[in-house]
């Protein structure tokens, strides 16, 4: 896993996998660098989201939670239940490659901040995500030819909400609402799916 981080006991602590919502819905499947969702619960901005959907969140900073992200792609998912991959920052270039390997199981790929590899000012957050966009370019062409969307959906700003240095935590409230307007546009979801 090229998006490794460094050991930290604090965000290590606690589960690989946090559950929530309803089984068979389509699924929300987390990759979460910071490890949130420590005491086995979702953040309080993607309870909502559980109403409509299955969410999968890893905690990648926990022993397991890559492995176990691989092994729940590898299960086969119906046309109906292809899930949508939600990343940020370092695991972002993995996550494509991981998407490459399991097409039948995605939908989508949706990206935060995904260029916050190293040090990035918020107000520098865009510029270095679209550079990230053109780098990645080959990889996402082939996602989208495999049926796969590939999305950024928020970076952080300078703004007076934000000011946080990349990569945005996916517990903020505008993730949470890009992230449902972006669910809301994708085919084949309308709201008498969920």
């Amino acid at each position: 896993m090229s998006g490794s981080l460094p050991p930290d006991p604090v965000r290590a602590a606690g589960p690989p996998l946090v559950t929530a919502g309803r089984p068979g819905a389509r699924r929300l499947i987390v990759l979460d660098p910071a490890g949130s969702a420590k005491h086995d619960g979702l953040p309080a901005t993607w309870r909502p989201l559980a109403d409509r959907h299955e969410i999968l969140w890893y905690r990648l900073p926990a022993a397991g939670a890559w492995a176990a992200c691989v092994e729940a792609l590898a299960a086969p998912a119906g046309r109906l239940h292809r899930g949508d991959l939600v990343v940020s920052g370092p695991f972002a270039g993995e996550a494509l490659r991981m998407a490459a390997r399991f097409p039948g199981t995605l939908r989508s790929v949706l990206l935060v901040d995904p260029a916050a590899e190293g040090t990035i000012s918020p107000g520098d957050a865009q510029s270095a995500d679209e550079t990230w966009f053109v780098r990645h370019g080959n990889e996402i062409a082939v996602l989208r030819e495999l049926g796969i969307d590939v999305e950024m959906i928020a970076h952080s700003t300078d703004e007076a909400d934000d000011q946080l240095p990349p990569p945005l935590p996916l517990g903020h409230g505008r993730v949470v609402e890009a992230l449902r307007r972006t669910l809301d546009s994708l085919p084949g979801v309308g709201h008498a799916e969920f």
